[in-house]
Protein backbone atom coordinates (compact mmCIF):
# COMPACT_ATOMS: atom_id res chain seq x y z
CA UNK A 1 0.00 0.00 0.00
CA UNK A 2 1.36 2.86 -0.77
CA UNK A 3 0.09 6.63 1.01
CA UNK A 4 0.36 9.84 -0.10
CA UNK A 5 0.88 12.06 3.36
CA UNK A 6 0.59 15.99 4.21
CA UNK A 7 2.55 16.94 6.67
CA UNK A 8 1.50 19.76 8.97
CA UNK A 9 3.95 21.45 10.43
CA UNK A 10 5.15 23.41 13.74
CA UNK A 11 8.11 25.26 14.17
CA UNK A 12 9.36 23.04 11.48
CA UNK A 13 8.94 19.81 12.63
CA UNK A 14 6.28 17.61 11.62
CA UNK A 15 3.06 17.63 14.14
CA UNK A 16 0.12 16.01 11.92
CA UNK A 17 0.13 13.77 8.76
CA UNK A 18 -3.18 14.14 6.81
CA UNK A 19 -3.61 11.26 4.49
CA UNK A 20 -6.65 11.26 1.70
CA UNK A 21 -9.52 9.75 2.89
CA UNK A 22 -9.52 6.53 0.51
CA UNK A 23 -6.09 5.71 1.68
CA UNK A 24 -7.19 6.64 5.32
CA UNK A 25 -9.90 3.98 5.33
CA UNK A 26 -7.77 1.77 2.98
CA UNK A 27 -5.33 2.00 6.11
CA UNK A 28 -8.21 1.51 8.94
CA UNK A 29 -9.41 -1.61 6.97
CA UNK A 30 -5.85 -3.16 7.27
CA UNK A 31 -5.27 -2.28 10.22
CA UNK A 32 -8.98 -3.93 11.32
CA UNK A 33 -7.50 -7.35 9.11
CA UNK A 34 -4.46 -7.41 11.23
CA UNK A 35 -6.11 -6.93 14.87
CA UNK A 36 -8.19 -10.01 13.54
CA UNK A 37 -5.45 -11.98 12.62
CA UNK A 38 -3.68 -11.50 15.54
CA UNK A 39 -6.78 -12.43 17.46
CA UNK A 40 -7.20 -15.12 15.80
CA UNK A 41 -3.65 -16.54 16.95
CA UNK A 42 -4.34 -15.78 20.58
CA UNK A 43 -7.67 -17.79 20.31
CA UNK A 44 -5.62 -21.10 18.19
CA UNK A 45 -2.63 -20.95 21.24
CA UNK A 46 -5.63 -20.44 23.68
CA UNK A 47 -7.16 -23.49 22.21
CA UNK A 48 -3.79 -25.42 21.82
CA UNK A 49 -3.58 -25.93 25.16
CA UNK A 50 -7.22 -27.04 26.08
CA UNK A 51 -7.94 -30.74 25.88
CA UNK A 52 -10.27 -32.18 22.87
CA UNK A 53 -12.14 -34.86 22.40
CA UNK A 54 -12.70 -36.25 18.91
CA UNK A 55 -15.74 -37.15 17.27
CA UNK A 56 -15.07 -40.87 17.34
CA UNK A 57 -14.86 -40.74 20.83
CA UNK A 58 -17.74 -39.00 21.10
CA UNK A 59 -19.22 -41.91 19.49
CA UNK A 60 -17.83 -44.48 21.25
CA UNK A 61 -18.96 -42.52 24.86
CA UNK A 62 -22.70 -42.24 23.75
CA UNK A 63 -22.57 -45.67 21.85
CA UNK A 64 -23.20 -43.92 18.21
CA UNK A 65 -23.72 -46.30 15.71
CA UNK A 66 -22.44 -45.69 12.22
Amino acid sequence: MQLHPKFITKQGKKEFAVLPYEEFIALQERLEDLEDWMNLEVAKQEESEVASVSLKEIEQMFDIAN
